[in-house]
């Protein structure tokens, strides 16, 4: 299941790091045991993510190491609105990734399969070390999922911690129990994309199943210290369905289900879709859509609901639910007023709110700046000062 034709992972140029979570069976295949796909590999095959790969008895990781790209984004952006609000985070993926949506907002990397072209060669302790003296407060691992590169992210969070920055995974959570409490362990905060509340939607747009996902959302709130919000992309249509997730209906079920079994601290955002991979013929979701479902996820109980993708600053900052002043405004990924103490509490009523917060603001705003390649050759042979 899952397995890809390619050519053998031992081609020249490609990074093989031993790979966990995987099993012998009896017909001489090896079983990735990362994710709910249990990909089943001969020799020389790769798993539907095509990062992990048989080579002889076991399983590898071709990506350790590489990335398709380094940028400091400001943390808004993952989006995380409750975590060190207005600092830069050191963002990076690798390539591949083990879900198939149809709608993928960034499949130029996600779904490639040009392993052999990323650029960017890094160590852990020279993505840790640049971060560090690139001033960002954090790692994040994102623009593809890295429980698909989970070896790598843990080796880089352990180096990251190891100079008193903090990580942050954005990801589907489609993992299964063993690896994620290991991945999560070494994770700060995630934003883990809930794609909808259907299992027919995860069928037909990601050939996946929901309940591992919920599961994961699960663990980590209740079984974790790791900072969690969530994101649904809205795709338009006009009535429940397999292939969009926009109904009132699902929209209530998802956020209903959030208050009941994560707690109504948890915030949500609602993403704009726009055409994009194999749904170019899917129009963009209309603000009015997000402003819907804005108003049924805090009707639901939800505290803290946003929307993204859009200009709308009203649906963007964030909210006393003790007293409703504002607390932290944002025009887009920048700050203005900040209403919040030094613990995180609300200064007209003193209610705290859920995050975590430094005494003051950062004050990156909307910047997003690339890192090139050599930054990290500079710092792959030289300690953080």
């Amino acid at each position: 299941m899952g397995i890809s034709a390619s050519p053998r992972v031992t081609r020249a140029g490609t990074a093989k790091h031993p790979g966990r979570y995987w099993h012998g069976l009896d017909d001489g295949r090896v079983q990735c045991d990362l994710c709910p796909r249990a990909c089943r590999l001969h020799d020389g095959q790769r798993g539907l993510c095509f990062v992990r790969a048989r080579d002889g008895a076991g399983i590898v990781l071709s990506t350790y190491g590489r990335s398709s790209g380094f940028c400091i984004d400001p943390i808004e952006k993952k989006p995380l609105n409750h975590f060190l609000p207005g600092t830069p985070v050191l963002s990076f993926g690798t390539a591949g990734c083990n879900l198939t949506c149809r709608f993928c907002q960034n499949w130029d990397i996600s779904k490639s399969r040009e392993i052999d072209t990323l650029a960017n060669e890094a160590a852990p302790e020279a993505v840790a070390r640049a971060a560090h003296a690139l001033g960002c407060k954090s790692v994040a691992f994102t623009y593809n999922d890295p429980v698909i590169f989970l070896e790598y992210a843990v080796d880089v969070a352990r180096a990251c911690h190891a100079l008193g920055l903090r990580t942050v995974a954005v990801s589907a959570g489609y993992i299964e129990p063993a690896p994620r409490a290991e991945l999560f362990a070494h994770i700060d905060a995630a934003n883990i994309d809930l794609k909808g509340f259907t299992e027919g939607f995860y069928r037909a747009l990601c050939s996946a199943h929901l309940a591992p996902v919920l599961d994961t959302l699960k663990f980590i709130a209740h079984e974790t210290d790791t900072w969690l919000e969530i994101t649904t992309l809205l795709i338009p249509g006009h009535n429940d369905g397999p292939g969009h997730n926009d109904g009132d209906g699902e929209i209530a079920a998802l956020a209903a289900w959030i208050t009941e079994h994560l707690g109504p601290s948890v915030p949500l955002h609602f993403s704009a879709f726009h055409p994009d991979w194999r749904m170019r013929d899917v129009p963009p979701t209309p603000p009015a859509t997000l402003a819907r479902a804005h108003a049924i996820a805090r009707a639901q109980g939800l505290r803290y609901v946003y929307v993204g993708n859009v200009h709308d600053e009203a649906r963007q900052s964030t909210y006393c639910h003790g007293c409703g002043a504002c607390l932290i405004r944002r025009d887009w990924y920048a700050l203005g007023d900040w209403r919040l103490d030094g613990a995180g509490r609300c200064t007209a009523c003193g209610t705290l709110c859920a995050g975590v917060f430094a005494p003051a603001p950062g004050t990156w705003g909307r910047r997003r700046q690339p890192v090139p390649a050599t930054a990290f050759a500079h710092y792959s042979d030289r300690k953080a000062r």
